[in-house]
């Protein structure tokens, strides 16, 4: 079971926010690079960032802190970066500079193609994110509900040739209420590609709930609020969930 420690962008700096609010932002760190450097000495695998303004405004925002990152770490651990990335250009600028995987939201529920030229262009660095809310896609920053069924959209894209799906319940995130383990499982079973899961890990009972479960194609976790508060001990959750996949 990877955990993946989140660093959110937000004007240059680290933030979480609660339910993708940006109004409801609490800053963490002034320096995104030290804050890469910090969970790849605790022992991280994989970072997971993401360029909030760049989700809302549909391009990139805070590339200048994801290149100071990349240049920090990006040769010691698998980075993954989503957020406003809409056109091949910019995945393939970012890969360049040494990100692993692109995560795309928005743009491959509304522009499919795009996505699939993606996967054909970058096989193996494409990975989508799902936002959903009672079984239901949302987009833009989570501020549109779509109509479209999580696990319907998620098989779609599978045939793209995606690399894995990131699961976001939207209710929890930020929140720590719990990992929607239920819905996550459903949607890994649905799927032959892995699933991340995401949104309101809140403690270790969350780790050992989804080590139970990695069986069913549950690779990872992707760790936020609960990491910078200390509900979470990073290094203890992943020597734990290291313990209990053996």
């Amino acid at each position: 079971m990877l955990l993946i420690p989140a660093i959110d962008l937000k004007d240059g700096q680290c933030v979480r926010l609660k339910q993708g609010d940006m109004d409801q932002a609490t800053h963490f760190g002034e320096d995104p690079a030290a804050m890469a450097r910090n969970w790849l000495e605790q022992g991280a695998r994989r970072l997971h960032l993401v360029d909030l303004n760049g989700a809302f405004a549909g391009k990139p925002k805070n590339e200048q802190a994801i290149q100071k990152i990349l240049r920090e770490v990006g040769g010691e651990i698998d980075v993954q970066l989503g957020g406003g990335i809409r056109d091949l250009d910019t995945i393939e600028r970012y890969l360049d500079a040494g990100l692993r995987y692109v995560i795309i939201g928005t743009a491959a529920v509304k522009n499919p193609g795009f996505l699939q030229d993606a996967c054909s262009a970058f096989g193996g660095h494409i990975i989508v994110g799902l936002d959903a809310k009672d079984g239901k896609v949302a987009t833009d920053g989570w501020s549109k509900l779509t109509g479209h069924e999580v696990v319907d959209l998620a098989r779609k894209f599978e045939d793209y040739g995606v690399e894995s799906i990131i699961y976001t319940d939207i209710g929890r995130d930020g929140m720590l209420t719990g990992i929607n383990i239920e819905a996550t499982v459903r949607l890994a079973q649905a799927l032959t590609i892995p699933v991340i899961a995401s949104g309101g890990l809140s403690g270790m009972s969350d780790i050992e709930a989804l080590c139970a479960v990695e069986d069913e194609g549950v690779e990872g976790v992707i760790c936020g609020r609960s990491i910078y508060t200390g509900d979470l001990d990073f290094v203890k959750a992943q020597a734990r969930a290291d313990e209990l996949g053996l």
